[in-house]
């Protein structure tokens, strides 16, 4: 026998007892009533009414039956008050945390609980088991002005693609006029420390319920993109990472992301590219002024679209009529080729300074960020005459989208046809935007396969609706439908007073073939 703090243990083989099925059920009903305790105070802290309808309705009571009548009336007018304030004050946020909310459970019951078991059994998205028919579950319905967003809990074996061929049946089923089937977005919250992936997110993984079984329908209910959106002020410190630039189909701002990644606008002609690219010149044009941006453009076409900014532009150079100008297209195809080596020389300076300092640049007036703004991207690829200045052209944007994003340099390109032979480095731009498109194969080359199924049917974009499109980002499986600001010359002209920089020989900055004016 051998001893262990004074005390004789025996010396044979140990045997080890596994916990006792009291102590593993205990642990299983302590997680799961933590797990309960989490969505409980996550779905109350989503529907505040749920809580203070009771108690008012309680107190009020109370009063009515052992207090004076005034103070029921004063119990019921303090939230009266407040909602009233809130409203006044911020009608944004009280119209989607009230009105909203209010709205979508009153489609649910209305609208989708009584036509949706139909529906389903209709469309054949049940599943029969055992004489026994399972239907979809919704999950909930988020309601705005413009958008119903009704979550549905997808039953076993079903994936998204069975929902999203049936999109346009279930739209008109609900009396929408479209439908678009989307993945359910993560339950973390934006505010939580560190987003999706900190620490809290992994630390409550657990209590979160899953969302590879659910999806998100999207039925437009009234298309706010019918109208003309006006043009959005700018903002005195351009977000670079958040654009306001456009507006979306639930009615809410779309925030652009530049910085960073390159931006691809494909459309048939009078699609709205224009509209595209003077909606982010607006943007940008506080941070012009300020030094904080430069903007170098290329125009193709003579200048026709974008010359009425050139006060605003760092560099600008443009082709135009030979017999009218005096140069050649050889010319003009050099002073291209000029300005985008130019621009590649400017990011190997600062490759080499940031080399073992930092991986990304962050924009200041000393070394601002540049966006290269290239409108008809086909003139400057497929339809370049010499070979000579086809293959610098095509060298430097290629090095442009492949090494510019991390030093600052945004390429924001246009054009009307997305083939491969006549934009062979179409997939290096990560953000994408298709206006409205000749033909339905071209939504794939442009945003995503699939796109075009989950509702993007870039086609369909009726001719009186120019401006209006779907961006699609690399990681992101649906597109976003917006419609960018109509911007007229009045408007280009009162932005280039309001925001051009002051500077002596402003006409130094305009790149034009040696002997032909600016």
């Amino acid at each position: 026998m051998a001893k262990i703090k004074g005390k004789e243990v025996g010396t044979g083989p140990v045997n080890f007892r596994a916990p006792s099925v009291a102590i593993r059920l205990k642990w299983v009903v302590i997680w799961y009533c933590l797990r309960a305790l989490i969505r409980a105070t996550r779905w109350l802290v989503r529907h505040p009414l749920f809580v203070v309808v009771p108690l008012l309705g309680l107190k009020a009571y109370q009063l009515w039956t052992g207090g004076d009548a005034w103070l029921v009336i004063a119990t019921a007018a303090v939230p009266a008050t407040g909602l009233a304030g809130w409203r006044w004050q911020w009608p944004d946020s009280f119209a989607q945390r009230i009105v909203w909310r209010l709205r979508g459970s009153r489609r649910l019951f209305m609208e989708y609980r009584t036509r949706w078991d139909t529906t389903m059994r209709a469309l054949n998205l049940t599943v029969r088991l055992d004489d026994r028919t399972y239907v979809p579950r919704i999950v909930k319905v988020r309601s705005s002005g413009t958008v119903d967003q009704v979550t549905v809990r997808l039953l076993p074996g079903q994936i998204l693609t069975d929902y999203a061929e049936h999109s346009e049946r279930l739209a008109r089923t609900f009396g929408a006029e479209d439908c678009r089937v989307r993945s359910a977005a993560s339950m973390i919250p934006a505010w939580w420390p560190g987003g999706a992936d900190g620490w809290m997110a992994r630390l409550f993984a657990w209590a979160l319920p899953r969302r590879s079984d659910r999806l998100v329908l999207w039925f437009l209910t009234n298309d706010p993109l019918r109208e003309i959106v006006a043009p959005i002020p700018a903002t005195d410190l351009p977000n670079l990472q958040a654009l306001d630039v456009a507006r979306r189909e639930d009615g809410l701002m779309f925030r652009l992301r530049l910085l960073y990644t390159h931006l691809l606008v494909a459309g048939a002609t009078g699609a709205g590219k224009g509209s595209v690219l003077w909606s982010i010149i607006a943007a940008l044009a506080p941070g012009i002024r300020s030094g904080l941006v430069q903007l170098w453009v290329l125009d193709p076409k003579g200048g026709m679209e974008l010359a009425l900014g050139r006060r605003l532009f760092h560099r600008f150079c443009y082709g135009s009529d030979p017999a009218m100008d005096g140069a050649s297209d050889a010319e003009y195809e050099a002073a291209f080729a000029t300005l985008l080596e130019d621009l590649v020389a400017i990011m190997r300076r600062r490759q080499g300074k940031l080399r073992g300092l930092s991986r990304l640049l962050k924009p200041s007036r000393d070394e601002p960020f540049i966006v290269l703004i290239a409108d008809e991207l086909a003139s400057l690829t497929a339809y370049v005459t010499d070979p000579a200045m086809k293959k610098r052209i095509a060298k430097a944007f290629s090095l442009l989208l492949s090494q510019g994003r991390a030093v600052g340099i945004t390429v924001v390109g246009a054009l009307q046809d997305p083939r491969k032979e006549v934009l062979p480095f179409r997939d290096l731009f990560p953000t994408r935007l298709a206006l409205r498109m000749a033909e339905a194969e071209q939504v794939r080359l442009v945003l995503a396969d699939g796109a075009r199924e989950r509702g993007a049917r870039c086609d369909k974009i009726p001719e009186t609706l120019p401006g209006v499109g779907y961006v699609a980002v690399d990681g992101e499986t649906e597109p976003v439908r917006v419609r960018f600001s109509h911007i007229t010359d009045e408007d280009i002209a009162d932005l280039v007073d309001t925001y051009a920089p002051d500077l002596i020989g402003a006409n130094e900055r305009i790149s034009t073939p040696e002997g032909v004016a600016a």
